[in-house]
C-alpha cells in the first residue's frame, strides 16, 4: 500500500477535489449560452447550480449505494469521476436547453457520489495538524480546479465557441488514472479515534471525552455553508453579466477575472493551516470581515469595473478560511462512525446554497426594486455584507455565552 504521507499519495487523495468545482467552469460563457439557447438569466445561472441539486442527492444516496454494491470508496470516487467525465462532454454535441440541463443534473450525480468521501477520508486518515493541512489543501485543490477549467473554457470559448467550452470535462480522464494508479483500494484507515482539535470546544463548552452523538452545532454549520455558498456562488455568477453591462456586449473576458479570483481562493486554502493555528476559532471572524468587505466593494462598484473586479478578487480567500474550519470542527461534532453522515450535510449546505443562489439572488433584487439586468445584477451584494456582519455578531455573542455557561 502507499505510504500516505508521501507526497504523491497526498496529492492523488486531493486530485480529485481538481474536478469538484468544475461545474463552475463555464460561468464565462453564461453571456453567450444565454444569447444562443434565448433563455433568462436565471435560466443560464441555473446552468451553472443546477449540478448542485443532484449533489445534494447523491452524497445522501452515495453511502447506502456503497453499501449495497459493497463498493470501496476507491471505486465509488471512481465511478463518480468517471460519470464527471462523460456528462460534462454532452452540451459540446447539443444546443437545446432541456437536454444540457439534464446533462447538467447527471454531472452534478457523479460529483455527489464521491465528493463526501474525499472529504471524511481525509479525517480518518491523518490528525491534528496534518489534517487542517490537508483540509486546507483540499479546499485549495478545488481552487486551482476552478481556476484552471475556467480559463481553458474562457480559451475555447474566444476560439471555438461556447460548445467547445464544454471540453474542459476531458480532465477529469486525467484525474480519473492519477487517483486510480496512486491511491490504495483500503478505505479502512481509521481507527475510530479521531484526534481533537480544540475548535470546537469555543461552541459546545465541554471538556474532552469521547464523542458519543452528533451535536447540534452541526446543523447550524450547515445553515453557515448554505449562507456562504448563495453569497459567493451568487457573485460568480453574476459577474459576466456585469462585465458586458460596463463594457458592452462584445465583452468575453470575465473568464479571466473569474480564474484570477480562484488564485485569492487558493491562496486561502493553503494558508488556512497556519492561520488557523494563529488565531483559532478567531479564524472565523478574519473571514467573515473580509466577505462582507468584498461584497460592499461588488455592489457599490457601480460603472467603476475596477472596483468591482477588487471585489471579486478578495471573496475567494475568507471563503477558504471559514469552509475549510467548517470540516475541522466535525470531527469535534460527531463520533468517528457518523463523520461520513455530518460531513454529508455540511455538502448539503454548501450544495444547497450554490443551487437556490440564482433564486435568492432573484427575491433580493425584487425585494429591492432592481432589475434583473445591467447594474441591477450587483444589487443583492451589500444586503449579503450585511448578514455576514450579523453572522459573526452572532457567532461572537453565542461563543462567549457558551464559555459563561
Amino acid at each position: 500500500m502507499n505510504n500516505k504521507n508521501s507526497m504523491v499519495t497526498k496529492l492523488a487523495f486531493l486530485s480529485v477535489s481538481f474536478m469538484v468545482t468544475s461545474a463552475y467552469a463555464i460561468q464565462g460563457s453564461l453571456p453567450q449560452l444565454k444569447a444562443a439557447l434565448g433563455i433568462s438569466q436565471p435560466q443560464s445561472e441555473y446552468l451553472v447550480t443546477t449540478p448542485s441539486f443532484a449533489v445534494m442527492i447523491f452524497v445522501v444516496l452515495s453511502p447506502l449505494l456503497q453499501q449495497w454494491f459493497n463498493i470501496s470508496d476507491k471505486k465509488i470516487i471512481m465511478t463518480g469521476v468517471t460519470i464527471v467525465g462523460i456528462a460534462g462532454l454532452v452540451p459540446m454535441f447539443i444546443s437545446n436547453y432541456t437536454i444540457i440541463l439534464i446533462s447538467r443534473l447527471i454531472l452534478g450525480a457523479g460529483y455527489g457520489l464521491y465528493n463526501s468521501q474525499a472529504i471524511s477520508l481525509i479525517s480518518v486518515w491523518y490528525q491534528g495538524e496534518t489534517r487542517a493541512q490537508m483540509l486546507g489543501w483540499r479546499a485549495a485543490a478545488e481552487q486551482i480546479g476552478q481556476a484552471c477549467t475556467l480559463a481553458v473554457a474562457g480559451l475555447l470559448l474566444n476560439y471555438a465557441g461556447w460548445h467547445a467550452s464544454f471540453l474542459v470535462y476531458a480532465f477529469a480522464f486525467v484525474v480519473l488514472f492519477f487517483f486510480a494508479m496512486r491511491v490504495p483500494d483500503d478505505s479502512k484507515a481509521q481507527d475510530n479515534s479521531v484526534a481533537e482539535d480544540n475548535l470546537a470546544e469555543e461552541l459546545t463548552n465541554e471538556e474532552s471525552q469521547e464523542i458519543t452523538k452528533i451535536s447540534p452545532v452541526v446543523y447550524l454549520l450547515v445553515l453557515f455553508a448554505f449562507l456562504l455558498v448563495v453569497d459567493y456562488v451568487g457573485m460568480e455568477n453574476r459577474f459576466p453579466g456585469l462585465s458586458v453591462a460596463i463594457n458592452g456586449e462584445q465583452y468575453t473576458g470575465s473568464s479571466m477575472f473569474l480564474s484570477l479570483m480562484l488564485i485569492g481562493a487558493t491562496l486561502g486554502g493553503i494558508c488556512y493551516g497556519p492561520i488557523n493555528k494563529l488565531l483559532g476559532f478567531g479564524t472565523v471572524y478574519l473571514g467573515l470581515g473580509l466577505m462582507a468587505l468584498s461584497n460592499f466593494l461588488f455592489g457599490f462598484a457601480g460603472h467603476n469595473f475596477v472596483l468591482m473586479v477588487i471585489g471579486l478578487l478578495l471573496i475567494g480567500f475568507p471563503l477558504q478560511l471559514v469552509s475549510p474550519l467548517i470540516f475541522n470542527l466535525l470531527p469535534d461534532l460527531a463520533p468517528a462512525n457518523r463523520q461520513p453522515l455530518v460531513t454529508s450535510l455540511c455538502l448539503i449546505g454548501f450544495n444547497f446554497g450554490s443551487f437556490f443562489s440564482p433564486t435568492i439572488g432573484q427575491w433580493t433584487n425584487n425585494l429591492l426594486g432592481q432589475p434583473l439586468s445591467g447594474l441591477g445584477l450587483a444589487a443583492p451584494f451589500p444586503v449579503y455584507g450585511v448578514v455576514l456582519i450579523l453572522i459573526g455578531i452572532i457567532i461572537f455573542f453565542a461563543s462567549r455565552h457558551a464559555q459563561k455557561a
